[in-house]
C-alpha cells in the first residue's frame, strides 16, 4: 500500500466525495476485507457492497490483495491502494466536487474515531497525572486561532515531520510485550469565524 495517491481522475474524485464509499475507504486502509465481512460491518446486503467494491476496484482506489478458499467458495479480500488521498490540480476546475470530496472524507474520520472512541477499553480513561501532559494516558485538544495560511502550513509540515520522527522511534514497538495499541487522528481546517469566546483579563474586567 502506497502511503499516498493522487486522484487525477475526475470519476475517482466523485468516488470519494460518496458519504458510504469513504466510510468504505477507510475500513479499506485499516485492513483487508471479504465483501461478507462489510456487508456485516455495515449492515447491507452482500450484493449492494459488491456492487461498491466492484467500481472502487475499477476506479483503481482499492485492489484484492490474496483470496482464500473457505467451503468451496473462493473469497477475495480487497484493500485500498493508498493510505490517503489527494486530488491533483489538474481537477481544479471541479473545485466544488473537491470541496465536497474532503469534506466527506474529514467527516468518515471523525466518524471512525468516535466509533473508536466508544470502543476503547475503560483503561484509556483512567486516571493519570493532571498537571505534566507527559502523564497523560489520553491525547485530546482542540483550539482556533486566527493565522496566516502560510503559518498553518508550517504548522501541518512540522507536525507530519513529528509523525515521520515518531514512526521511527517507534519501529521496535511492535516486538515489546509492554507495547499497547493506540488510535490517533489529527484535524485542522479553516472556518469563517471563531466560536471561542474572547478571554477577557482580570485587569479588562475590572475596568467595567
Amino acid at each position: 500500500m502506497q502511503p499516498m495517491m493522487i486522484i487525477r481522475d475526475y470519476n475517482q474524485l466523485k468516488a470519494l466525495s460518496d458519504p458510504f464509499r469513504v466510510k468504505l475507504m477507510l475500513r479499506l486502509v485499516e485492513s483487508p476485507y471479504t465483501g461478507q465481512q462489510l456487508s456485516e460491518i455495515f449492515d447491507l446486503s452482500r450484493a449492494r457492497i459488491h456492487y461498491h467494491l466492484r467500481e472502487l476496484e475499477k476506479l483503481g482506489l482499492i485492489e484484492i490483495v490474496k483470496t482464500e478458499e473457505k467451503n468451496g467458495i473462493i473469497q477475495k479480500f480487497y484493500q485500498s491502494v493508498a493510505s490517503g488521498f489527494y486530488p491533483d490540480a489538474s481537477l481544479m476546475p471541479h473545485k466544488e466536487e473537491i470541496s465536497d470530496t474532503k469534506r466527506q472524507m474529514l467527516y468518515a474520520m471523525l466518524d471512525r474515531t468516535m466509533t473508536r472512541l466508544m470502543e476503547a477499553p475503560s483503561e484509556a480513561f483512567e486516571e493519570a497525572g493532571p498537571n505534566d501532559p507527559s502523564d497523560w494516558n489520553i491525547l485530546a485538544t482542540s483550539w482556533e486561532t486566527k493565522v496566516t495560511e502560510e503559518n498553518f502550513r508550517w504548522y501541518t509540515k512540522k507536525y507530519f515531520e513529528l509523525l515521520e520522527e515518531f514512526q521511527t522511534r517507534v519501529k521496535d514497538d511492535k516486538e515489546n510485550p509492554d507495547a499497547k495499541f493506540y488510535y490517533m487522528s489529527g484535524f485542522g481546517f479553516q472556518v469563517d469565524e471563531s466560536n471561542f469566546a474572547k478571554r477577557i483579563s482580570k485587569n479588562e474586567e475590572d475596568e467595567k
